[in-house]
């Protein structure tokens, strides 16, 4: 009999969370066969099988267990059945209980009257006795009939109304806390600017065909913000930077941290040292990193050490936003969509494709000064990225 332990998902995580079991009791697994999904604070893994057998398991869905814990066990001496999948193991139906009908009696002095206990949660939850069924003795109601309470939303003519109760995946309890603890122990400030996109359409335009014939990739827009972030962050090092106590540690290296939304939620992968990657290295990253989150296959390595977010709102529709720093990060850029809006170009008005721009960054080691010159240099070059991205060379900087 095999015993399967929980594997530690990377350094400083002792405990992750059965978010949902992928096989049943009594299944017949296949070595290397994903059995679980676990739920870190850092990401959700799956959990492969380390031996072929029939399963029994030894914790349920949403289960905390400690990294090393026994989570199921393996018979590797179990024949493989016939057919598609094993035999379920059989559980007998228990045996129904006689229920017990209370006795119908005269309304109660104490019906739909709350414990002093129960009072002070209905008070919280904005409740009233109509709300609340009370079970204690003669209707009272306990603290235990609040906790199911629902409040009323201002009207009590809907019985067929619902609401469901989910306990939020350990990913998404750790991603709560962060942005709380940043709103709470950051000073955290917003400036914003525009940026003229039409200098970009027009290089897009005349080369993302050649592009993706080439490398295989699209030249999307996140090759041009990556880089001129990475120009950025070098003008001002200062947004490159994080607070470590009475210390500010400047990073020589660009790990930008790229917002996702994967099927468990915000995912924020990170591009190693984008400063020295190309167009087509950022796009072909982006891609790589993109997919591995939408499957599900993100690794904890592979979202942490970051030291810039980029947060692109505008495929959701996005006008403008304050993003929320990334944690232990200085600094976030958030985009947003693109639309056409009227401009002043050499003293007439022209209409061209505008994004507002957003950076959020951490007042305690960031100025103004660097904040308002990083957010003016981003839109330099993006307005600008022939001269400033491409070195005036559009083939060699699209290796074409």
């Amino acid at each position: 009999m095999l015993e399967m332990k929980v594997p530690s998902p990377g350094e400083s995580i002792t405990e992750v969370e059965i978010a949902q079991w992928l096989v049943a009791e009594g299944d017949y697994v296949e070595k290397d066969q994903a059995i679980a999904e676990v739920d870190s604070d850092k990401a959700t893994l799956e959990l492969p099988a380390e031996a072929s057998g029939i399963i029994s398991l030894k914790a349920e869905e949403g289960d905390a267990v400690a990294v090393g814990q026994v989570v199921c066990l393996i018979d590797t001496n179990a024949q493989r059945p016939e057919g598609s999948a094993a035999p379920q193991v059989a559980k007998a139906d228990p045996a129904p209980e006689a229920v017990v009908q209370p006795s119908v009696s005269a309304p109660s002095y104490a019906a739909g009257t709350p414990s002093p206990a129960a009072k002070k949660m209905m008070d919280e939850k904005g409740l009233t006795s109509n709300d609340v069924q009370g079970t204690g003795r003669g209707g009272r109601i306990l603290k235990e009939d609040v906790i199911k309470g629902t409040p009323s939303m201002g009207s009590g003519q809907d019985d067929d109304r619902g609401a469901t109760r989910q306990k939020l995946s350990m990913l998404r309890r750790k991603v709560a806390e962060r942005l709380v603890s940043a709103k709470n122990e950051t000073a955290m400030l917003t400036t914003f600017n525009e940026v003229d996109m039409s200098a970009i359409f027009a290089l897009r335009s005349a080369h993302k065909e050649d592009f993706k014939a080439k490398h295989n990739v699209g030249l999307g827009f996140m090759s041009f913000f990556t880089l001129a972030v990475v120009r950025a962050l070098e003008l001002y090092p200062d947004v490159n930077s994080m607070i470590d106590g009475d210390y500010k540690i400047t990073y020589d290296y660009k790990d930008i941290s790229v917002a996702v939304s994967g099927p468990k939620g915000l995912m924020v992968p990170v591009i190693r040292h984008a400063e020295n990657l190309t167009f087509r290295g950022v796009e072909s990253e982006i891609k790589r990193l993109a997919i591995r989150a939408r499957d599900g296959k993100i690794t904890v390595d592979e979202m942490t050490g970051g030291t810039f977010t980029i947060s692109n709102g505008g495929v959701f529709g996005s006008m403008l936003s304050t993003p929320i720093i990334n944690p232990p990060q200085s600094g976030i850029l958030g985009m947003h969509n693109i639309v056409e809006r009227p401009i002043v170009k050499n003293g007439e008005i022209v209409i061209a494709p505008i994004m507002y721009v957003a950076l959020s960054y951490d007042h305690r080691i960031i100025d103004g000064r660097e904040s308002v010159g990083f957010l003016v240099a981003v839109k330099e070059a993006l307005e600008n990225p022939l001269d400033l991205l491409m070195d005036g060379n559009v083939q060699k900087a699209l290796e074409l």
